[in-house]
């Protein structure tokens, strides 16, 4: 007899099947059977970004005394994997899912789980390592998803939009230069005009590009303000009064 492709997981709502391989879990079986929506997932830079809510918690947990060292460090080395796009095959859930990003936050944390069990030599769903006690400790939903999603636009900007708005900005100012001996006629209202030279046009390409780019800065200013620590409600509950600062503070690293 084949030997089955399934694991049993058990939680509070009681079994379900498992593909046997996966690191996912049962609250992630159930979001991928609940919301066969559009086929589309999450976005592989915020799945990483996700993934640094679970790795900065663990360390500041640890500091503070509310996760042993040694459960700590195993959901950090996950979380790093995770960060790393090591995992990315294992996030599952559909992008249209429950207004909060539950089953996602819930398919990063059954994922941690389960790898920082491996790590330490345990099986899968075995609880030593709990999805929610543990990896999501100081957690809720409604912090974790918007911190991810300020953290992965964040990056985004910084490592590509801004480089490539300097890019084309340095481009235009050497083609505003290259080209200041050309005189042409400008156009106003379809008709010829007065002269300019095409270098004036394209030096006022590149001074666009260069506010764009001060825009984008200072907008990119308000993604460091992050949710993470307000948990369910934005009051904290249930979280070390000094949880917030700290997580905070090392997921923006």
């Amino acid at each position: 007899m084949a030997e089955p492709s399934y694991r049993i997981e058990r939680d509070s709502m009681g079994e379900v099947k498992v593909p046997k391989e996966a690191y996912y879990g049962a609250q992630t079986q159930r979001a991928v059977e609940n919301f066969p929506v559009s086929g589309i997932g999450f976005p592989p830079e915020f799945i990483h970004a996700l993934a640094t809510t679970k790795y900065a918690p663990a360390a500041v947990n640890e500091e503070l005394g509310l996760l042993e060292p040694t459960i700590a460090d195993a959901i950090r080395k996950a979380a790093a994997e995770v960060m790393e796009g090591k995992l990315d095959k294992e996030f599952v859930v559909d992008i249209f899912q429950t207004g909060s990003g539950t089953s996602t936050n819930m398919n990063a944390n059954e994922v941690i789980a389960n790898r920082a069990l491996e790590l330490l030599g345990k099986p899968p769903g075995s609880k030593d390592i709990h999805p929610n006690d543990h990896v999501n400790m100081g957690q809720s939903s409604n912090d974790v998803i918007p911190t991810a999603m300020h953290i992965a636009a964040l990056k985004a900007i910084q490592r590509k939009l801004l480089p490539a708005l300097e890019g084309l900005h340095a481009g235009l100012q050497r083609k505003a230069e290259e080209f200041d001996p050309i005189v042409k006629i400008g156009r106003t209202h379809l008709a010829d005009a007065t002269p300019i030279r095409l270098g004036q046009e394209f030096a006022g390409y590149a001074r666009q590009m260069e506010l764009s780019i001060e825009r984008v800065k200072s907008a990119a200013i308000g993604l460091e303000e992050l949710a993470l620590g307000g948990t369910a409600v934005g009051t904290g509950i249930n979280t070390h009064p000094e949880f917030p600062s700290r997580t905070i503070k090392g997921s923006l690293k």
